[in-house]
């Protein structure tokens, strides 16, 4: 759904300290950010709670025409019966290592000798442009026999099944053209304890980046897949697997991919798309920088950024005039290196005007990792 709010971005720039003392006029350095009450003293974790309002304020490398960049008006409410004009206030942590899916294949049911058909199903941004109903490819395999002789059994050997899977999986694309797509391209294939198909993800390919700065660098991109196990051999149906009824093994999904996120690439971008929002004259982002020297950029590349949120209301109730229109709302984005003093203090001041910060992204999640045990094999030796 998209987002209509009048978006003021502050990127803090890396070793520069939040603001403690003076008004926004004292922003000399540029990038520098403070946070000020309404009297336009500079606010900290002691007065900030206080005031009838506060607001965000950086200062500018170009000052021509143009005063220190300024959020709206922020009313807080970090007590019990008090009214704020936020309506929304949250951070989302930064995590540099985007997670893959991870699918394991448990309970085949297959008899001896049967026809067994594993069909993967990929998609993503990329994936989707290329192949009708994703990147979907199959393999076909014939359980074990299970001729014991005069005692023939009905249990197939899960393990021998498995490794015959993988067999089929990790061969090269058919054709002699190299650029032929295989399953290795996209995934990982390993035999858990005999009785497991684990199936992974692999990280995608990092896209190029242009040098234009008028263009979109930061390009993201997850993949996810469905997988199926079912008796017969592959057809050209494979697009409508997942209504197939012979189903024979079940496919888990233990780990969900994610993308990552508060990259130094992801916060540059967002620099782009709001510097109209907040320059105050050549609103343009002109390719060639004689055109435009006005746009500024504070993102120290290769960090990961901690970024918080607040959404606001308009505070002067009596500027709303009635009509058959949404009231615009504000959004003020706040990106501070995780882990540094400047991001500490960024959400010890916030935290005191608005009430202790939810992380909306939680925890990084790391990648699952597994121990591999080979079955116990055992030998009967009549004599």
């Amino acid at each position: 759904m998209a987002d209509f709010s009048l978006t003021t971005l502050f990127v803090v720039p890396k070793g520069v300290t939040i603001a403690n003392s003076g008004s926004t006029q004292d922003l000399t350095t540029p990038g520098k950010v403070g946070f000020y009450r309404s009297d336009y003293t500079v606010a900290t974790a002691g007065n900030i709670a206080a005031s009838p309002y506060f607001y965000v304020a950086q200062g500018r490398a170009n000052t021509y025409l143009q005063g220190t960049k300024r959020s709206d008006k922020i009313k807080g409410c970090a007590t019990a019966n008090c009214t704020s004009n936020v309506t929304e206030w949250y951070k989302i942590s930064g995590c540099a290592t985007p997670v893959t899916q991870i699918t394991d294949v448990t309970g085949f049911t297959a008899n001896c000798g049967d026809v067994l058909t594993l069909t993967l199903r990929a998609h993503s941004s990329y994936i989707d442009t290329l192949y009708f109903n994703g990147f979907t490819r199959s393999v076909t395999v014939q359980a074990p026999c299970c001729d014991c002789g005069a005692d023939p059994c009905d249990t197939v050997d899960v393990n021998d099944l498995i490794n015959q899977f993988i067999e089929k999986l990790e061969a090269a694309a058919p054709g002699i053209n190299p650029d032929n797509i295989s399953f290795s391209t996209f995934w990982n294939f390993e035999n858990i304890g005999g009785t497991t198909l684990r199936i992974s993800a692999k990280p995608l390919t990092a896209y190029g980046v242009p040098c234009d700065v008028a263009a979109f660098p930061f390009e993201f991109d997850r993949m996810w897949f469905r997988t199926f196990v079912y008796s017969g051999p592959a057809t050209t149906a494979d697009f409508i697997v997942d209504d197939n009824c012979n189903i024979v093994a079940e496919a888990t999904v233990v780990q969900n991919s994610n993308f990552a996120r508060g990259l130094s690439t992801e916060i540059a971008q967002l620099e782009k798309n709001y510097y109209s929002y907040q320059a105050g004259y050549l609103k343009h982002l002109y390719r060639m920088a004689g055109f435009n020297q006005n746009f500024e950029s504070y993102v120290s590349e290769g960090d990961i950024y901690d970024t918080y949120y607040i959404k606001f209301n308009e505070l002067d109730k009596t500027a709303y005039v009635w009509g058959d229109f949404i009231h615009q709302d504000s959004l003020v984005i706040i990106a501070a290196v995780a882990g540094s003093t400047e991001s500490t203090a960024v959400e010890t001041i916030l935290n005191a005007a608005l009430g202790t910060v939810v992380d909306a992204a939680g925890t990084c999640i790391t990648t699952t990792s597994t121990t591999t045990v080979a079955p116990t094999t055992t030998t009967t030796t009549t004599t």
